[in-house]
């Protein structure tokens, strides 16, 4: 039986990695290239998660889950090694303390427990220059990225991202995967 109310402590628990070496090869393999090439066109590349335990995924699923009241606390199933009780005194409680883990989590979408990231097939990026960039793609061409905006979500970055077979999620300014989901 759960028995630690949930919250926001539940946030620092199950870490994501922010490890290109927690990714799967041969994906990690090609996250490393167009790393190096962003590198040498001297974008500034900030990693955010990679890996994501199936612990992690679980909270962050259920929390946003309760607390955008799509699943009730009690309707919650339990987790092997993750001793949680999403049921507070009231509804009201159980939503307001999920929804404190939504906030310390920083989720911006609707989580799900299997991903990408928990199969080591996405890395979270953020990806910024100044003027234009001047980069290679994966067969070698040089290419200049002389369009704005001057960040992830530039749409010939993501031509050159996949020429790596590191593929662009259009609607998540950071997410780049295996296949784009």
């Amino acid at each position: 039986m759960a028995n630690e109310l949930s919250g926001p402590e539940w946030c620092t628990r199950f870490p994501a990695s922010d490890s290109v070496d927690r990714l799967m090869v041969p994906f990690r393999d090609k996250v490393k290239r167009f790393l190096d090439a962003l590198g040498a066109g001297d974008a500034a590349v900030s990693i955010g998660a990679t890996f994501r335990p199936k612990q992690l995924a679980y909270l962050m699923h259920y929390a946003w889950q309760i607390a955008n009241r799509k699943i009730a606390p009690r309707a919650v199933p339990p987790m092997s090694g993750v001793e949680i009780n999403w049921v507070h005194p009231t509804v009201d409680e159980s939503v307001a303390a999920a929804a404190a883990m939504v906030a310390a989590y920083g989720i911006a979408y609707e989580p799900l427990l299997t991903s990408r990231h928990t199969q080591g097939l996405a890395i979270d990026l953020e990806i910024a220059w100044v003027g234009d960039l001047a980069i290679a793609d994966a067969k070698g061409h040089h290419l200049a990225v002389d369009t704005g905006p001057r960040d992830g979500t530039n749409q010939a970055l993501w031509g050159i991202g996949a020429s790596f077979g590191v593929m662009k999620l259009a609607n998540d300014p950071l997410h780049w995967s295996s296949d784009g989901h």
